[in-house]
């Protein structure tokens, strides 16, 4: 059933007053973002148009945009990765970690995606893997799955990667599998205590933060541009320090279907479903949220529609930056055979031919029945396609990102 109201209306509602505060200080990511968002399934991007010759029924249907940051382009995405992802799953418990940031490091991602978002992924992966190949813990490579986000309930910068590990791991010569241990009283697998993952995912995070940093990688404005000098960087680490780095595992999941139907819910998420958009109302959006720090709460939430833009883009990628990612066993490069081996040591019956995510060739190749009227039944379907739209003259507001890029490379902004 389609929402009332959509993430695309107030995009559409607030985009001139947007472009009037902040538009000098987008990215031109950003304002793809803004674009494709206000325009996803409109007359905008074209389409197609069904006719009937016979009853005159007619039906169109607009393009997508296909972007990552639109709320409605994800759900065929999630389906399209679910169905792949389910040839992968083992019989064995999965733990759900999740590793955060504090404020003082945020605000640095917030200027640095690629560098901050690449060294959460990396510091979290290690830590992980460093842990459970430790006898005292498991002693064995396990799988892992993480998905970045960057948002908060509010809309706000939450930096944060949602890990799904496994239960067990192969052990270090290869030749069985190790299941984690279990308590005397619960008896229920275990995973590593978090205030252990806690501090080496501190240690690590950090270090690698500070090589970047000696690298010259990261790069300060506005109010952080202090930063740049040594003495006042090496202060804000250690205020970062101090704090406390959260770092929280949930109980295993019941089964392999179960971490598939929880895997649908973060791996393909954006800011904000439009499911959460309660009402646009001059100029204004009400929405809900769910407060963290009161008991998980249900509240609801106003905002200005360009401030409701402004929350949004701050959670734009960077350009091609992958924020699905894989690790130990599950890493691409030695997925398919890390996986067999799995198998064989869990003892579980399969054919190693059809754990491929293809179809079969029959499958390709069987032709398509030609489509039916929805109104009539019998009625021969025409289809013609709708051109898209124009684009206007006016071009994209130039950033200050924009400008210095472009200006290296000789070449003008995008039109």
């Amino acid at each position: 059933m389609k929402p009332h109201l959509e993430v695309a209306d107030v995009f559409r509602d607030g985009a001139t007053e947007f472009l009037r505060q902040y538009g000098r200080h987008h990215s031109a990511n950003q304002h793809r973002v803004l674009g494709a968002v206000s325009h996803c399934r409109t007359a905008r991007l074209g389409g197609t148009a069904e006719y009937c010759h016979d009853c005159g029924h007619q039906r169109i249907q607009y393009r997508s945009c296909r972007n990552r940051h639109c709320p409605k382009c994800q759900g065929m995405a999630r389906a399209a990765w679910v169905d792949q992802r389910e040839t992968e799953l083992l019989p064995v418990p999965y733990f759900h970690v999740v590793f955060t940031m504090p404020q003082q490091l945020a605000c640095i991602a917030l200027q640095n995606k690629r560098v901050m978002y690449g060294i959460l992924f990396r510091a979290a992966a290690e830590t992980l893997q460093q842990l459970a190949l430790d006898p005292k813990h498991l002693g064995a490579n396990i799988g892992m799955l993480m998905v970045l986000h960057t948002w908060g309930q509010n809309l706000m910068h939450h930096p944060h990667v949602h890990s799904v590990v496994t239960g067990g791991g192969i052990s270090p010569d290869g030749s069985r599998w190790v299941a984690c241990r279990r308590t005397a009283r619960k008896r229920k697998p275990f995973f590593i205590d978090v205030r252990i993952l806690s501090r080496v995912y501190r240690g690590k995070f950090i270090s690698l933060m500070k090589q970047a940093y000696q690298r010259g990688e990261l790069e300060f404005y506005g109010q952080l541009s202090g930063l740049v000098q040594p003495a006042a960087f090496e202060r804000q680490v250690d205020e970062a320090v101090q704090r406390n780095w959260v770092v929280y595992a949930k109980r295993p999941f019941g089964g392999p279907q179960q971490v598939l139907r929880y895997l649908a819910r973060y791996t393909h998420r954006v800011a904000i479903s439009d499911h959460r958009l309660l009402e646009l109302k001059n100029g204004q959006v009400r929405f809900q949220y769910k407060d963290y720090a009161d008991g998980q709460q249900t509240k609801d939430m106003t905002l200005s529609s360009s401030e409701f833009i402004r929350r949004f883009l701050i959670h734009t990628l960077p350009s091609r930056f992958v924020r699905i990612r894989y690790f130990g066993f599950l890493a691409n490069r030695f997925r398919k055979q890390r996986l067999d081996q799995c198998r064989i040591l869990l003892g579980m019956r399969f054919d190693s031919s059809k754990t491929s995510t293809q179809r079969p060739s029959d499958e390709l190749d069987e032709p398509q029945a030609k489509p039916k009227c929805p109104a009539c039944g019998g009625g021969r379907i025409r289809i013609v396609d709708i051109p898209s739209a124009p684009r206007p003259s006016t071009h994209a507001i130039r950033s200050p990102h924009w400008s210095r890029s472009m200006a290296a490379s000789g070449r003008s902004p995008p039109r």
